[in-house]
């Protein structure tokens, strides 16, 4: 697969987290992804919000933003942390909701960096699937 590196080192894969069951991405991140501010990409959701049930996109509650912030240290999230709180709740996309912003977004660069997006999701689907007939076999 063709690795997008977004900064030094840090893949795609790297962006997508598991919440409510669920592979979503930050919106922050796929802001960066797309060369576009998070505030466009927000706006951008709400102005279409008919478009992006929950299954698509949701906003994180607390204790989610916490537990990202502890168990991976990202980096990103510095831009919705801010003067010693929290001053609104990130939304998260899965993939499906990915592909729905990158129809909406008037930038060439979405439609070119959505299908390395894509990418990512399957393969991520395809490491857990793996991982998970491995275990079961280990059982056996």
């Amino acid at each position: 697969m063709n690795e997008l590196l977004v900064r030094d080192d840090t893949k795609i894969e790297d962006m997508i987290f598991e919440i409510r069951g669920k592979q979503v991405m930050l919106v922050s991140s796929v802001a960066k992804l797309y060369k576009t501010e998070t505030r466009i990409v927000n706006q951008t959701i709400k102005r279409n919000i008919i478009r992006f049930p929950e299954e698509f996109c949701f906003q994180l509650n607390i204790d989610e933003l916490k537990y990202l912030k502890s168990q991976f240290v990202i980096s990103s999230l510095r831009n919705e942390v801010a003067h010693g709180g929290v001053r609104y709740l990130p939304y998260v996309l899965t993939e499906q909701g990915i592909m729905m912003l990158s129809g909406l977004l008037k930038n060439d660069i979405a439609a070119k960096i959505n299908v390395q997006i894509i990418d990512a999701f399957v393969a991520m689907r395809k490491y857990i699937s793996n991982d998970l007939i491995e275990q079961k076999n280990s059982i056996i």
